[in-house]
Order: structure tokens, then sequence, then C-alpha cells
């Protein structure tokens, strides 16, 4: 019987999860959902996040970025605009996705994209 995967949630490292929660509530949206010592769980609508403060986690060496499909990548650009600044884009690809591109206080990329029709 074949197992089904149900769902992906990021668990990176942060050096500090209360400014991380801060930013991610306040520029992103986002609801911290969960909190132990150490440990934090973020949601907005269906994406999660977990950040963990961990002496024996390496300092972040991600070199891909975290992507988020959104319905309106304008509008969130937007909305987030004054706050953040792009590491790339708005823009549509030549794959037929409009996104754009931020950094986390933790030096994450987040990748937000949008199929444009018949693209994506």
């Amino acid at each position: 019987m074949p197992v089904r995967f149900e769902a992906l949630s990021p668990m990176l490292q942060a050096a500090d999860l209360d400014a991380t929660v801060a930013w991610y509530t306040a520029v992103l949206g986002f609801t911290c959902v969960a909190r132990e010592a150490g440990w934090v769980r973020l949601e907005r609508d269906e994406v999660a996040l977990m950040f963990i403060t961990d002496a024996g986690f390496r300092a972040p060496q991600v070199t891909g970025a975290q992507y988020i499909y959104v319905d309106d990548a304008v509008a969130l650009w937007n909305a987030i605009k004054g706050r953040v600044d792009a590491e790339g884009g708005p823009e549509q690809t030549d794959y037929g996705m409009l996104e754009f591109t931020i950094k986390d206080p933790n030096g994450y990329l987040l990748s937000f994209g949008q199929p444009m029709e018949g693209g994506g």
C-alpha cells in the first residue's frame, strides 16, 4: 500500500525566535499557532513554517528559497513593499509565473509565485 505524503513544513534555524515571529506576523500576516522552548510553528492559510533555535544546528545555509504559491502576487507585493526589499521581481517568468523574492530576518529567501494564464 503506497503512503500518501500530506504536507511539507520546513523547520528552519532562527537565531531569535521573538524577532522571527514578530516579522512573520507583522509583515506577512502569519499566526503563531504553537510555541515551546526553542521552537515555533507559524501558519497562514495552507502554509506552515517551523523555526527552531538549536545550538546543534548550524547557521542558516539554505542555497534555495522557500517557494510559496499565492493567488495574487501583485497584491501581496503592494502590501509589503514598504517593509521589505525585493531580492528579485516582481516579474513574469518565461515559465509562466509572476513572482518575487524577499529575505526574512534570518537570511532565508522567500519566493512568492502566482501562475499566469497558460503557465505555471
